[in-house]
């Protein structure tokens, strides 16, 4: 059964230092062995947990693709066993959100995928002011801090503001202020076993700064999260690209927003150079596509990079995998019509994970005959010719929802992009399946009056 996670956004700060002095063992005792740990006062509202007792962990998020961040740590969360509880507040523009969590390897599980999040931390305590998260540290049981402040453990404490810039000396004097923790353990900077983090948020407006931060978390860090992706797999190193590959990171969020895992099989069929199929090949899924193009598939024509006229010889969707080590994961790309599946019935995918075209910098084809001009009466079917016909918008999406609803296994998702003229933009034009369930819906702007919209559906019910 997967276990209740508490969720807690809330606002807070950025910026980053060492601590370059041994602090002194605790001035007075704190929360004996065993104690619970404190409500802190000053207004904080608090969300009891049902069940056991869960640690309190401090996600820090990077500010950038924020509709996209609480559909991946949900989805991720999720993937490793836990779900959040039906009461939840969720500050969408904060970049701290507190997550009670059930277990230290659930948080590094979701540091393992999350590229929404940089760091999470075992949160120690918390406060709207200097005095109160001090009050909250010396509430925080005794025996849950030991482990991390043992005479040979070693340490270090950053300091990280969000939204202002301290001075060194403003810095060290945070620190000292911490003297009444029993570190007991030698400084070291280079190579410390524990981290220790004090952050603090100073609200997200850069024009009026406050003087004292909103909000104050200590905590100890546990692991970072996998922005190192975004850069690591950049399209500006890619070795085949096209007019419309995917960005890394948005890549990379349709894959956890799709639950992919390893020994997943997952499709694309708009598959265009593969860049889809790149996100999930690192996670371990097994990747296939198809498209329309048949010089995309086998990379051929001319080349979508500057000052380069035609593609090269090794340019296709194999030599990109092949480029990050990943070509094991590579099934097949083929040149079919996602109008005409070419699929075997049955349950085949349980990711269905796609950039359909809108006709913009991409055509939107699909097969047809030279006939169809016609009328039905005299269509024929001699002398058939394959050319490409206009493929409509509306087409596209009510085919794109039958084929996940018939070919991904029950629980399996489809996330894909749908374009959007914000002016008359509702939830009703959304498309739908009665098999396939809406799980989130994140918008990209575009510009004033377009985006679009990132789409994640999970099949709930047999197709027939």
């Amino acid at each position: 059964m997967p276990q209740s996670v508490m969720f807690q956004p809330y606002r807070s700060g950025s910026r980053v230092l060492a601590s370059r002095r041994a602090l002194p063992p605790a001035r007075f005792p704190l929360v004996p062995p065993g104690g619970a740990c404190g409500a802190v006062g000053g207004g904080w509202p608090e969300m009891a947990a049902a069940g056991p007792a869960r640690q309190r962990y401090l996600l820090l998020l990077a500010q950038e693709h924020l509709e996209f961040r609480l559909p991946e740590i949900t989805s991720l969360l999720s993937l490793c066993g836990g779900q959040f509880s039906s009461q939840q507040e969720v500050r969408v523009n904060s970049p701290f959100w507190i997550l009670n969590i059930p277990s230290e390897e659930m948080a590094r599980g979701l540091m393992k995928r999350t590229v929404c999040a940089k760091s999470i931390f075992e949160l120690w305590g918390r406060g709207r002011s200097a005095g109160e998260l001090y009050a909250s540290l010396e509430n925080y049981p005794m025996d849950k801090m030991l482990p991390y402040l043992q005479p040979d453990s070693t340490y270090k404490i950053h300091i990280h503001t969000f939204n202002k810039t301290l001075t060194q000396a403003q810095k060290i004097k945070k620190i000292d202020a911490l003297e009444f923790l029993p570190f007991r353990g030698k400084v070291n900077l280079k190579n410390p076993e524990h981290i220790f983090w004090i952050l603090e948020d100073y609200g997200t407006d850069p024009n009026n700064v406050p003087e004292e931060p909103f909000d104050l978390y200590f905590g100890r860090w546990i692991a970072d999260g996998q922005r190192e992706l975004i850069e690591s797999y950049s399209i500006k190193k890619r070795h085949f690209i096209g007019n419309t590959s995917m960005d890394a990171c948005l890549s990379f969020i349709m894959a956890n927003h799709g639950r992919v895992k390893p020994n997943d099989i997952v499709y694309d069929p708009f598959v265009g150079t593969g860049g889809l199929l790149i996100s999930s090949a690192h996670f371990g899924a097994y990747v296939c596509g198809t498209d329309i193009d048949y010089n995309t598939i086998h990379g051929l024509g001319k080349a979508s990079r500057k000052n380069q006229k035609w593609r090269g010889p090794d340019e296709n969707i194999r030599a990109n995998l092949r480029q990050y080590g990943l070509e094991k994961y590579y099934l097949d790309a083929l040149v079919s019509d996602s109008s005409r599946p070419i699929w075997r019935k049955g349950t085949l995918f349980d990711a269905i994970i796609t950039d359909p075209p809108y006709g913009i910098r991409e055509a939107t084809r699909r097969t047809g005959s030279q006939k169809e001009s016609v009328k039905s009466s005299e269509r024929s079917t001699e002398n058939h010719i394959i050319i490409s016909s206009s493929y409509h918008l509306s087409d596209i999406f009510f085919d794109l929802l039958k084929f996940a609803a018939e070919y991904l296994v029950m629980g399996g998702r489809l996330v894909y992009w749908l374009p959007i003229y914000r002016p008359e933009y509702t939830e009703e034009i959304i498309p739908r399946h009665p098999c396939l369930k809406l799980i989130s819906n994140c918008e990209q702007m575009l510009s004033s009056h377009t985006s679009r919209r990132l789409i994640t559906m999970e099949k709930v019910k047999e197709f027939k």
